[in-house]
């Protein structure tokens, strides 16, 4: 490969396809108009041959060059049918007769992720719910990220449901009230003068950081400013690993079990021992058909001792096919769980060199969870191959999923004298620390008669 190919950049690589293929296109329009006789059969062979290349040039094209982009909602995989109802029929069904258990708080304390940077364009706003609020997430013409609350103090009007985005401010779509980004100040009421709008004309506004892909906001039950936050990773700041796909899952569990995975080092080997092409429903992932490979594992999970918000877990991946070690599928993880959502998973691999998993989970209702993955590899490093990576870890988590989705939180775990169970519970001694005492909990009400 020459060193003028390895400087182009995959986006002009990839326009090159798209040229040829619409060239090619071209011509064989040109061939058929021109040279055909549509009385003969072998014609439209001909056609259906041309029109069977253009699709899969365009797969083709796809596959190579286009950052995957791979999205599961609630109800899309992680339940078990019964009878006539489906996985989405059953997501309602698993949520009223499943044990909750004894939850600790539902929305722990720092920084989460409330949207993808490159989702979020210059004068757009966006409507979404996380923590149990409406937010508005919108970009300032300047280019700035903010995040207010979404209901206008005026008449309760949602500004991202047509809110216009004005200088640094976001317009409500109701009265034109305008609220600055930076502090949630009201600074224009269109039939009054500004000295006249009074002082709690205000709204909330959120401390934004924006870093890594993500726009971040940063919550505490008690209103704690902040006191630490997530880390830059210069490769992806100065632009060495590029951008390579997404995963977006929602999950239908306490939000504490996801990273708590991290520390489970005992589940690797049995979860996610069978291949991967032996897919995401546990029925059938066991089966003695799969067993001509295996994925091996091995983990620990400790705290970092010089942050205490920071806990690491050291992994190291191998993968065995008819008992072949398969030297090119050899990754060493550093994933650091960086307070109560995010988490910077780094990746080595000595064929391929290094990259990033950015995981982030953020809480949209008490027991249901947004969880966005986010890959970054080596520029010079194929697409293809970094959505393979991004697919056999989307895979690996999409049977946790089916965990997550039918399990209950419990509380007090009977736990084994073992050094894999010591690590659990040092874990939630570790997550404790992002609760404080208005931390918000589930509660349920039962209806009654009385008024």
């Amino acid at each position: 490969m020459s060193d003028q190919l390895l400087k182009t950049p995959l986006f002009e690589v990839g326009s090159i396809w798209v040229k040829s293929a619409q060239d090619l296109g071209n011509r064989i329009r040109t061939a058929i108009l021109l040279l055909s006789d549509f009385r003969d059969p072998a014609t439209y062979v001909t056609i259906a041959v041309a029109l069977a290349s253009i699709v899969a040039l365009y797969y083709l094209y796809e596959l190579l060059f286009v950052p995957l982009n791979r999205v599961r909602l609630l109800g899309d995989l992680g339940y078990v049918p019964e009878g006539k109802l489906t996985q989405k029929d059953m997501v309602n069904v698993v949520r009223k007769r499943r044990m909750v258990g004894d939850l600790p708080p539902v929305y722990p304390n720092g920084w989460f992720a409330v949207f993808e940077s490159h989702e979020l364009k210059s004068g757009q706003v966006h409507n979404v719910s996380f923590l149990g609020k409406n937010l508005a997430v919108f970009r300032s013409e300047k280019g700035t990220a903010h995040v207010l609350d979404a209901y206008c103090p005026h008449l309760g009007a949602n500004l991202a449901i047509g809110g216009q985005v004005k200088g640094d401010c976001l317009e409500c779509p109701f009265h034109g009230w305008q609220f600055r980004g930076d502090d949630g100040k009201c600074v224009k009421v269109p039939y009054i003068e500004d000295k006249n709008i009074p002082a709690i004309a205000n709204i909330h506004s959120y401390q934004v950081l924006e870093q890594n892909g993500f726009v971040q906001i940063w919550y505490h039950a008690e209103g704690v400013e902040p006191h630490w936050t997530p880390p830059v990773i210069d490769e992806i700041a100065n632009g060495d690993w590029t951008y390579r796909g997404r995963t977006e899952h929602v999950i239908n569990c306490h939000i504490e079990e996801v990273p708590e995975n991290g520390s489970d080092v005992a589940h690797l080997g049995h979860l996610h021992g069978p291949i991967m092409f032996a897919g995401i429903d546990l029925r059938y992932t066991y089966d003695k058909i799969w067993s001509f490979g295996k994925h091996m594992w091995a983990g620990e999970w400790s705290q970092c001792p010089d942050e205490k918000h920071v806990g690491i877990l050291r992994l190291k991946h191998s993968m065995k096919l008819f008992g072949i070690h398969i030297p090119l599928l050899d990754m060493d993880v550093e994933a650091r769980q960086t307070g109560p959502g995010i988490v910077y998973l780094l990746l080595k691999n000595k064929f391929w060199g290094r990259g990033a998993l950015m995981h982030c989970v953020t809480p949209m209702e008490p027991m249901q969870q947004k969880m966005v993955h986010q890959i970054y590899v080596n520029r010079y490093l194929p697409t293809v191959f970094a959505k393979f990576i991004m697919l056999g870890e989307a895979l690996m988590v999409e049977r946790d999923i089916m965990i997550w989705n039918n399990k209950k939180y419990e509380g007090k775990p009977v736990y084994v004298k073992s050094k894999e169970d010591g690590l659990i519970a040092k874990h939630r001694r570790w997550y404790s620390q992002f609760y404080s005492e208005n931390s918000p909990r589930l509660s349920f009400k039962q209806d009654n008669m009385e008024w």
